[in-house]
This record gives structure tokens, C-alpha cells and sequence, in this order.
């Protein structure tokens, strides 16, 4: 599964169809200057394109302008936004991951800056991905989806051990259910995979580092990755696999089922570093496990680094972005469904943990309130969330960069050779 479709092979259609359109009549992303028309709102197909639909529909009949929503399968639709993004069929109003997928519009000259008076309806840490140069561009329209640990709650007490708070604690685990006979970390390493190894560079440079670091190296400085913390994370990498920590198979292992959730459930591995939607591929493969012996704890602090413990990492969530080709003020009142009320408890209703800050009221909805008050308290705590490196790298550099970590996970680079390898991807 490559480092796009996993966000969204939980919940996206098996469509064959490349678009659908679902709703209202608008005009092909007319390039009208007019500040009030028809405006096209292109999104992913996925569950929560029903709360989308009614929020078109409710503001439709409000008069206020016309939404036509349009509806693309997943496997197109950023070719297809690309495409039409450089002809003058723009969309006006369009869905995506954030980060470094919005630079080139932006440098384009292709989206409008957004009103700042949008930010208070949204948890802060959510909105660093929607921002280019500082200027707010996109807003978000989905539910967060960070990174954490999961564990198998009946092995830690059988072992009488408690989930890791710092590192000394995790690298004790690691011994105590080796000795157990018991994988410490499910890890996915197969050559599709790296995108899960990902997740253990990200923490370990942000716990020892912080997150200025990966800022720098986004904003453009790629001279960062010589930071004294990337090659101590390269090290700890090594150090962890050659402990035994993710077993001596990871590198056939799948995620999901049959693979890495499997594992877990079947008491094979006492943990996994994962992002929220392994909640759902659990209640899908083992629901008894998922409601009764799943836990779920923060990734632990690093002693002695600069990074804050409440940071997070992961896909703070997706974004409405609006283009210079939309009757602007259509468009930007319709950014306004996106906290709704009746938006909110859509996406709560869908298993989704909204970034908004009137959610909370709503969580206890949710199908299991306690897993989607952590997510959003983890969230809602954390001074920095940092998007998922390759997603806010973009393809041209993140897909190296996947290639050289999963190197160093299968021990076929040193830690010294994958900092100067990382360096020389962008020359």
C-alpha cells in the first residue's frame, strides 16, 4: 500500500467510475470573477461524502449560491486535480492532504489566501498543514488521524508491565517480551511498507529535536538532515532493530490484516506504532479484541531531547482549499459548513474525531467516546502536529526518502550512509 492510499484504504470505495457527480449544477470551475455564482467542490471518495452532500444540499437551499459537488475515486484523483488545476477548468473549491501538495498552487498563484478569522473554529495544531508561506489556504474538512502506540492489554498483564512513557521504559519491553518469547513491536517492512517505518524516524527526530527541524528541512533547507539528531535517530534505529524489537521477519510482514494487526490481536506482538485508523482495522478483523484488549498510549518522551512530549505526529486531517477561478464569496461560505454543527456530528457519526473546536460536545457519539476523546485530547494537547514527512515533502521527495529509511531498517545501510544517501537526494 503506497504512502497515499493508506490513509484511505479503510474507508474508500472500490469505485471503477473515475468521478461522480452528486449534487447541484455548477459551472466546470468557470474562471467568473464574479464574488457570488456557481462554485465546483471536488473531493475523495469515502464515507464521509454523505456529510459532505448534506452540507452542499443545506447550502444550496440557503440561497446563498450554488455547490456542485463532483465526487473522485481515490485512485484519480490527484492526477486529475493536477490536470485540471493547470487548464482553465480549475475546480473552485477542492479537498486534499495539505502540505507540501499545496506548494505549487500556491507558487502558481492558484488559491486564495484564506480569512485568519476561519482559525479560531479549528484546533491550532490542525492547521499548520493548511498553511503555505505562513498564509492560511486550505481549511480542514475530515478528522485527525495521529500516530500512537497500540498494545495488546492482556500481554502487559501477564508481564506485569505497564505501556512505555519514556524510551528507557520502551527499550525495557523490548527485552521483557523478547525474553517472553513475544514480538515487542509489529512492524510492516515489506517493500510497499516503508510508510510505517516512517512513523519511528518522525518521532524519534521530533522527541530529540523537536519540530523546528522538519520545518527547516520542508521549508526548503535540506542541509538540516546533517542535524546531529538524525543521525542519533539512525542510530536508535539500529539499535532497536538489532535488539530484536520488530522480530527478525518485519521486512515480509503487511500491514494491516493477516499481517501487522494480526499480529497484535493474536498475541504474537505485545505493540504497534500506528495511526488511529488501526482502531478500525481491528474492530473489522477482531471486534472483541478492538473493544476489550486493545490500549492505546502517546508516544514516549526522550530523555535528554529537546522535543516536548505532547507533540504528535501523523495526518492532522484534510483540507478545503479555494481557487482564484470560484465566485469567492460562494466559496468561502461554504468554508463555513466545515464547523457546523450538523458537519461535526456528521463526521462523529462516520468515526470520525473532527479537529474543530466544538467537537468535543459531540464525541460521546462516537462508537467508542473514550477511543475518540484520547485522539482528540491528544490532538487538542499538542503544541506541534507534524503531517506525515512524505505527504508534506510531496512525491518527488518523500518517495526517496522512504526508499533510504527502509535501507537502514533492513540493516542494508549504516546510520552514517543513510544521512549522506538522505543528503543527496536533493543535490
Amino acid at each position: 500500500m503506497n504512502s497515499v492510499s493508506r490513509r484511505w484504504f479503510l474507508t474508500a470505495t472500490a469505485a471503477t467510475t473515475l468521478s461522480v457527480t452528486v449534487a447541484g449544477c455548477g459551472s466546470s470551475g468557470s474562471s467568473t470573477s464574479s464574488p457570488t455564482g456557481n462554485v465546483d467542490f471536488w473531493t475523495l471518495q469515502d464515507p464521509t461524502n454523505t456529510v459532505q452532500k448534506a452540507a452542499v444540499d443545506t447550502f444550496n437551499s440557503a440561497g446563498k449560491g450554488k455547490v456542485s459537488m463532483t465526487v473522485i475515486a481515490t485512485d484519480g484523483y490527484k492526477d486529475k486535480l493536477r490536470t485540471a488545476m493547470g487548464s482553465a477548468k480549475m475546480p473552485g473549491v477542492f479537498f486534499s492532504w495539505g502540505g507540501g501538495s499545496l506548494n505549487d498552487y500556491v507558487t502558481a498563484g492558484k488559491l486564495v489566501t484564506l480569512d485568519t478569522a476561519l482559525e479560531s473554529h479549528f484546533l491550532p495544531s490542525a492547521l499548520a498543514a493548511g498553511k503555505v508561506g505562513g498564509k492560511l489556504v486550505a481549511i480542514p474538512c475530515r478528522g485527525t488521524q495521529p500516530v500512537f502506540l497500540f498494545y495488546n492489554k492482556k500481554l502487559f498483564a501477564d508481564a506485569g508491565v505497564e505501556p512505555p512513557t519514556t524510551y528507557a521504559e520502551l527499550q525495557n519491553l523490548v527485552k521483557v517480551f523478547k525474553g517472553k518469547g513475544i514480538t515487542p513491536f509489529a512492524l510492516a517492512g515489506n517493500a510497499s511498507s516503508s510508510w510505517t517505518e516512517l512513523m519511528w524516524v518522525e518521532y524519534l527526530v521530533d522527541r530529540l529535536a523537536g519540530p523546528k527541524l522538519f520545518d527547516k528541512i520542508q521549508g526548503g533547507d535540506w542541509s538540516q538532515w546533517k542535524d546531529p539528531a538524525v543521525l542519533k535517530t539512525a542510530q536508535m534505529i539500529k539499535e532497536l532493530v538489532d535488539s530484536g524489537a520488530f522480530g527478525k521477519k518485519f521486512g515480509s510482514v503487511n500491514y494491516g490484516a493477516g499481517g501487522t494487526s494480526t499480529l497484535l490481536n493474536k498475541g504474537k506482538a505485545a505493540m504497534v506504532l500506528m495511526g488511529s485508523w488501526e482502531y478500525a482495522t481491528q474492530l473489522a478483523e477482531a471486534p472483541d479484541f478492538a473493544k476489550n484488549g486493545l490500549g492505546y498510549v502517546a508516544f514516549p518522551s526522550v530523555e535528554g531531547g529537546k522535543g516536548d512530549a505532547a507533540n504528535v505526529v501523523g495526518n492532522p486531517t484534510n483540507y478545503l482549499s479555494v481557487t482564484t477561478s470560484a465566485a469567492k464569496q460562494t466559496a468561502t461560505d461554504f468554508l463555513q459548513t466545515t464547523y457546523s454543527d450538523s458537519y461535526v456530528q456528521g463526521l462523529v457519526e462516520k468515526g470520525e474525531v473532527p479537529v474543530t473546536s466544538n467537537a468535543a460536545q459531540y464525541l460521546t457519539k462516537a462508537a467508542d467516546p473514550a477511543y475518540a476523546k484520547f485522539q482528540y485530547d491528544l490532538v487538542q494537547k499538542a503544541p506541534s502536529f507534524t503531517q506525515s514527512w512524505d505527504q508534506a515533502l510531496g512525491l518527488t521527495l518523500g518517495t526517496p526518502l522512504l526508499t533510504e529509511i527502509q535501507k537502514l531498517f533492513n540493516g542494508q545501510s549504516s546510520p552514517e550512509q543513510f544521512v549522506s544517501a538522505v543528503l543527496a537526494i536533493k543535490k
